[in-house]
């Protein structure tokens, strides 16, 4: 039975914003040999606070809109010549319109910003709650142009602490990982696999200790020994996290490996400070940066955590958004 093709899906509304989000779908599509679906909600302008003079006009509206589509169908046409175009109007808000028609999307990609009042917010309302919701990857426009534009050569990836036990066979690769890896791939380009870790200092180490590892602690540094012993305890600390690090990130694109990917040239980045820094520092380099969303079943409520919604809100290049169930 032949497998369906999901289309790549762009969210459009005639910013400038969405003029880059669609430059950039129509190339993801054209990569993958997928189709491309445009999307325009006729109730976006409304959703993203932007009235236009003839909203009580109702054909008028929607001629808007209509013109809107197929703007955006014969831009990406020149975009990527040979590429399929869809285009649909949903009559329904614009957030609400991608969510669904990314249950059947290989990809969603929306802009940094909308054309409303708010455009000059960092992240839009609508690119956040796709971002946050959705089932299938998203990506968000946003960042410098030679980023955008791909120049960097370099798909960076965000890699999380493992949460199994380290005795376990190598788990497959993180949908992220797996983005990330075939972005690269199909760019011709590195995989930068980022990974921060935190060394916990003196005082951390105090508040786990015992009482009598307390006094022993206290009576080295009455002799002299306090500095030395701080100095000697951090250095075996960030040498064992730097150890845990680069295992993990061996092991995390070893599974990526043995799963049949074809091969990518891959730069391994263990970083020691906080996961914001190291990803944000990582997208200037990079024509993608992709983190993973975990989504918890039954939990309707934003789920993005502090590190994907500082990303999204500050990253250099675009972002993608990988749903991990």
């Amino acid at each position: 039975m032949d497998t369906v093709e999901l289309p790549v899906v762009v969210g459009v509304d005639g910013s400038d914003a969405a003029s880059d989000a669609l430059d950039w779908a129509a190339e993801l599509a054209g990569r993958r040999g997928l189709p491309l679906r445009v999307v325009h909600a006729s109730l976006w302008e409304r959703y993203e606070g932007y009235i236009p003079g003839t909203s009580a006009d109702r054909p008028a509206e929607r001629l808007h809109s209509e013109a809107v589509l197929a703007t955006a169908a014969e831009r990406a046409g020149r975009r990527v010549p040979a590429l399929k175009v869809m285009t649909d109007l949903a009559a329904d808000d614009a957030v609400t319109a991608l969510l669904r028609a990314g249950q059947s999307a290989e990809a969603l990609v929306v802009g940094s910003r909308g054309r409303g009042e708010f455009a000059s917010l960092l992240l839009g309302s609508v690119g956040l709650g796709i971002a946050a919701r959705a089932l299938c990857p998203v990506v968000v426009v946003r960042g410098r142009p030679e980023n955008v534009r791909g120049g960097m050569n370099r798909v960076a990836v965000g890699i999380a602490e493992r949460e199994r036990p380290g005795d376990q066979e190598p788990a497959p690769p993180s949908a992220a990982v797996a983005f990330a890896l075939r972005e690269a791939r199909l760019r011709g380009g590195e995989l930068e696999a980022v990974h921060a870790w935190r060394c916990a200092g003196p005082e951390d180490h105090g508040a786990r200790e015992g009482h009598g590892r307390r006094e022993e602690r206290r009576g080295r540094e009455d002799h002299g020994g306090r500095e030395e012993h701080r100095a000697h305890e951090g250095q075996g600390a960030r040498e064992a996290h730097t150890r845990r690090a680069a295992e993990l990130l061996d092991e995390t694109l070893g599974g990526a490996s043995a799963a049949g990917l074809p091969p990518v040239p891959v730069a391994h980045r263990p970083v020691e400070g906080s996961a914001r820094k190291a990803l944000l520092d990582a997208s200037a380099h990079a024509d993608l940066l992709v983190v993973g969303a975990r989504r918890r079943q039954g939990h309707f409520g934003m789920q993005l955590g502090l590190v994907n919604h500082a990303v999204l809100h500050h990253a250099r290049c675009p972002v993608a958004v990988v749903p991990v169930s």
